[in-house]
């Protein structure tokens, strides 16, 4: 039913998708797997219309077509369920299903999801505000608006994350449903039970290539091993400290924030440790961070951090959004060096040169004390964002620390921060790079679905291991 054909995708120097071919038959569900940054949601939204390709056929029964936006996507029948749900929680059930119907008329729509719902076992309460429904309530009312528009070529981005076990089962029924009705459906998942259970073909990236395929029944290893890159050769560094006393303990936390929030996590980290988190974006490792920062409270549990004379003073956190969170858009580089230090009352013009200059030197920053932060490359707001780390800091939190910087700049970072880190402190960092934890981390801990599934001293596992567990296979 629908065809890629050697689709590429650029933005400027990067190359997001290279010569990605894809065949997806009616009647079928085709899963697309690949770690974090294998190009997946690129080209699920080259797909829906969201972005172009940039070169490359897409071709629907046959007959190659253009997807310039969302609504000519949608005019072909191509229509997506994503992570988070496309629609306005202010207004009710009801008004959300009328959403872009081609009959506006409430009776005849009400008569209509109604009907859906006992087709496919949904309840929806058409009264009730969407924004109250859970995640898979929510899902369920942008499944029957797909269906109702006759969309023939279904996309699902991770569909069964933050839904509950009961409403898993009547996703997979209905999706098994609608294939059996002649739709073609993709699966985009990195949970192997998922594909093993639904999918009759996959299709494998990784960094942008297709990596392979599969139809059922699956091979486990097989896919593992073309999902992720084999590990390289470790480089030397400095071994690990001996752990301390706790310095950060979790007692049985969990909390709803975020997609996935956190599950009953129970966790001790020690001093002179350097403790990596894997797992697929969204899996609930920045909900630890925060946590672990104090951003946000427990629901239920406990969070407890070493005594400290200066406890707002100890730990320090940076966000993987670096100018949104990290950084303040508007100040420069010095102003930024003046709020982390300890400005004077009175600031004057040249107030903190002599200070961000040695920063600048130091951190190797590409710039000027008078540049704004929004001015500076990734990797460079980054290294200012190392510079700003305070002296008294003994618990690091990181997400993505080496993201936009190249090898060597990376390596710097981390030399820096193994030097600057006190024999009573800890460093936790959140990384997409696999090959990143298991070569600077004293120890691993791989979230799955807001849970830790898996945690160990890097040197008594394996990238194998740690590869399996990210996918939920422990």
């Amino acid at each position: 039913m629908i065809q890629l054909v050697n689709i590429h995708k650029t933005f400027g120097k990067v190359k997001a998708l290279q010569g990605v071919n894809l065949h997806v038959r009616p009647g079928s569900i085709h899963g697309i797997i690949g770690e974090n940054g294998a190009g997946k949601s690129t080209l699920m939204k080259i797909l829906t219309g969201f972005i172009a390709r940039t070169s490359g056929k897409i071709l629907i029964e046959g007959r190659e077509v253009a997807l310039k936006t969302p609504e000519s996507a949608r005019r072909l029948g191509i229509g997506m369920l994503y992570q988070e749900p496309l629609d306005f929680p202010q207004l009710s059930v009801l008004d959300n299903f009328m959403a872009a119907a081609a009959d506006g008329n409430p009776q005849r729509q009400a008569e209509i999801i109604t009907r859906l719902g006992n087709r496919f076992g949904f309840s929806p309460q058409l009264s009730a505000r969407q924004g109250k429904l859970t995640v898979g309530e929510r899902q369920q009312v942008e499944l029957m608006r797909l269906v109702r528009d006759r969309c023939r070529i279904l996309i699902l981005d991770e569909p069964t994350t933050g839904i509950s076990g009961e409403q898993q089962e009547l996703l997979f029924g209905t999706l098994r449903r609608l294939r059996d009705e002649g739709r073609a459906i993709i699966l985009v998942s990195h949970k192997l039970a998922e594909i093993h259970s639904l999918c009759d073909r996959v299709t494998i990236l990784r960094h942008g290539k297709p990596a392979g395929e599969q139809e059922k029944p699956f091979d486990e290893e097989q896919l593992l091993q073309a999902m992720f890159a084999t590990l390289p050769a470790r480089s030397s560094r400095p071994p690990g400290r001996t752990p301390g006393r706790p310095i950060l303990t979790m007692e049985e936390v969990s909390t709803r924030a975020g997609r996935v929030g956190l599950d009953r996590i129970t966790i001790t980290i020690l001093e002179g440790e350097i403790v990596g988190l894997a797992g697929l974006d969204g899996s609930g490792q920045s909900i630890f961070l925060q946590m672990a920062y104090g951003l946000l409270s427990p629901e239920q549990g406990r969070v407890r951090l070493a005594a400290t004379g200066r406890d707002e003073m100890a730990r320090v956190f940076l966000p993987a959004d670096r100018l949104g969170k990290g950084l303040i858009a508007g100040l420069t580089v010095r102003e930024h060096q003046l709020l982390a230090g300890a400005a004077p009352f009175f600031i004057h013009g040249g107030c903190g040169r002599a200070e961000t200059e040695k920063a600048i030197d130091t951190f190797s920053i590409i710039g000027s004390p008078d540049t704004m932060a929004e001015g500076l490359s990734g990797g460079n707001q980054q290294r200012l964002l190392l510079s700003l780390i305070p002296p008294e800091a003994r618990l690091i939190l990181l997400e993505h620390p080496t993201r936009g910087l190249d090898l060597q700049s990376g390596r710097w970072t981390w030399q820096y921060l193994r030097s600057r880190l006190p024999d009573n402190g800890a460093i936790i960092f959140a990384s997409p790079e696999l090959d990143e934890i298991m070569e600077q981390a004293d120890r691993v801990l791989v979230f799955y679905n807001g849970g830790i599934i898996l945690d160990r001293p890097t040197n008594q596992t394996s990238y194998q291991e740690v590869s399996r567990a990210i996918t939920g296979r422990v």
